[in-house]
This record gives C-alpha cells, sequence and structure tokens, in this order.
C-alpha cells in the first residue's frame, strides 16, 4: 500500500514538473508572439480611443467595455478559425497575412494622403468626433463600428501570433494563442480606458489639492490632445512598418523572394550594429509599405473615378 502511494506522489509530481514546463512553454510563446505583433497593437491602441472622444464622460468607460467585450468575441472567433485552417489549409496563412499586410500598407498610406492634402488645404481630415456631430450615431453605431476596426487588426495580431509559435503542439499554439488574445485585449483596452479618462483626472487634479496638484491637473489637461496627436502619427508608422514586414515576409513564403533578399543584404553590410540594423531594416519595410500602399490608394481612387463616370453616363444616357 505504502509504495503505490509513493509511486502515485511520483506520478503526481511528474504530471507536476509536466504541467509547470508547459505553463513555461506558453508564457515564453505568448511573450514571443506579443513582441512580434507589437506593431499591429500600438496601431490598435492608437486607433481605438477616436471612438470614444466626444462621448458624455459618464459612458465613456461603459463604451469602452462593451468594444473590449467584442473585441474578446472577436479573437474567440479568429482563434477558432485560425487553429481549424492550421489543421486543414495551412498554406492559406502567407496568402492571409499578405491580405492583412496590403490593408495596414492601405490605412497607413490614406492617412499619410489625407495628411499632405490637409497640409495643402484641399481635403480635411474627417476625425471620428465630426462625423459623430454630422450623423448623431448612438453608442450602438460607436461600438459596432470600434468592433468592425478591431475584427481586422485582431486577425492581424493573431496570425502574426500563430507565425511566430515555435511548436508543433496543437494544444500549446491554442493555449498560446489564448494568453496573447487575453493579454493583448487588456493591454489595448486598458490603455484605452485610461487615455479616454486622463483629462476628467486633469480636471479632477485642477480642482483640489496644493497649487503644484492644480498645475499637474491643468497640464494633464492641455497635454492629452498632443498625446492623441502623437499616438496618431506613432499608428500611422506602426501600420506601415508591419504592414511592410508583413508583405516582404510573405511575399518570400509565396515564391517573390526578391524585395526580402534585397532589404536582408542591406541589412547584412550594417549587422554588427544590431540597434542600427533593426532601425534600418523598419524603415525599409515602412518605405515598402508605404510605395505598396500607395500603389493600392491609386488604384482604388481610380476604380471610384470609373465608377463614377459609369453612374454618370447611366444618368445623362
Amino acid at each position: 500500500m505504502s509504495s503505490s502511494f509513493f509511486a502515485l506522489l511520483d506520478d503526481i509530481a511528474v504530471l507536476a514538473k509536466a504541467a509547470a514546463a508547459s505553463v513555461d512553454d506558453v508564457v515564453a510563446g505568448a511573450a514571443k508572439a506579443s513582441a512580434k505583433s507589437a506593431g499591429v497593437v500600438i496601431d490598435d491602441a492608437a486607433v481605438t480611443p477616436q471612438y470614444v472622444r466626444g462621448i458624455t464622460p459618464k459612458r465613456e468607460l461603459p463604451v469602452v467595455w462593451r468594444i473590449t467585450r467584442g473585441s474578446l468575441v472577436n479573437k474567440a472567433i479568429i482563434i477558432t478559425a485560425v487553429m481549424l485552417l492550421s489543421v486543414w489549409a495551412p498554406w492559406i496563412f502567407p496568402w492571409l497575412l499578405l491580405v492583412g499586410g496590403t490593408y495596414l500598407a492601405y490605412e497607413g498610406t490614406e492617412k499619410v494622403w489625407h495628411w499632405i492634402q490637409a497640409r495643402r488645404g484641399a481635403e480635411h481630415e474627417h476625425t471620428v468626433e465630426k462625423v459623430l456631430e454630422r450623423t448623431e450615431t448612438d453608442e450602438k453605431q460607436i461600438v459596432a463600428s470600434a468592433v468592425r476596426t478591431d475584427l481586422v487588426l485582431s486577425t492581424e495580431i493573431m496570425l502574426i501570433a500563430l507565425a511566430n509559435v515555435d511548436t508543433d503542439s496543437w494544444g500549446l499554439r491554442l493555449a498560446i494563442l489564448i494568453v496573447v488574445a487575453v493579454l493583448m485585449t487588456v493591454l489595448v483596452y486598458g490603455s484605452v480606458a485610461l487615455l479616454v479618462k486622463m483629462d476628467d483626472v486633469g480636471l479632477w487634479l485642477a480642482k483640489r489639492g496644493s497649487a503644484a496638484v492644480q498645475g499637474i491637473g491643468r497640464g494633464l489637461v492641455k497635454a492629452m490632445p498632443w498625446v492623441f496627436r502623437t499616438l496618431s502619427i506613432v499608428g500611422v508608422i506602426a501600420m506601415l512598418w508591419v504592414g511592410g514586414h508583413i508583405l516582404l515576409a510573405n511575399l518570400a513564403e509565396v515564391g517573390v523572394p526578391w524585395p526580402f533578399d534585397l532589404v536582408h543584404a542591406v541589412t547584412h553590410l550594417i549587422e554588427s550594429i544590431a540597434a542600427l540594423a533593426w532601425l534600418v531594416e523598419s524603415a525599409l519595410s515602412a518605405v515598402a509599405g508605404l510605395i505598396w500602399g500607395a500603389v493600392i490608394v491609386l488604384l482604388l481612387g481610380f476604380f471610384a473615378r470609373l465608377r463614377h463616370r459609369l453612374r454618370e453616363r447611366r444618368r445623362t444616357g
């Protein structure tokens, strides 16, 4: 009996060690996968606060929470889809990443184009606040719009995460993706909740405490518009950088290696200086994203004008 008891304890110890090793693998895999998707996460955190600006302060956090729930549902659907595809059609992932990289490059380039047009005075960028004022969008429409945007960005995050999971275990891949999904959602929407309430915190401080505390509060209120502008710029850079890198890496996966090889050849010359090599590689990826995004913007503009002309001909014909 005693020998059986100690054998059972030994088995439990082995299982505990295996479980601990699995947890370590999940944590390590999630950390690596999360780091690789950081660019998209930055973009997600930069885009989302725009949806809740202009809402009554009392409703900001409830709206953020509703968007957060929508994001978790998005990620659950995405994880289910990518895990099934990883078994039945793993060849499709490079093509999906190319589509996602194209979307990011297009979005980043379009925003750069809007900035250029705004500087020329030919076009004013339509902010979320102006759209809300013009259409009187209610909370359900705000949440739906934000969740749709999150669906695209979450898809990119999960695909990038899956591409950087170095394990053949289906269960371990699933565990890593779940950890990444929860971690990224908490990080993004926790940051969003903090950002949208910072001006309220500033106003609260400005009415209380000593002169120094009030000064900090007024400083926060004045700083927040600049914070959002900076986030917008960072988000665009992140979209171009991540989108370009995804395009270069996955073009090589589908049989078009020369763009990636060209970037690698340039960075190989300075690989002894790791930080400089990373900056150059990131800059070249962003340029690649900008070039490809410009092609997509021009094509979509051409088709939009063509469609408009066809409609005009139908009206006049």
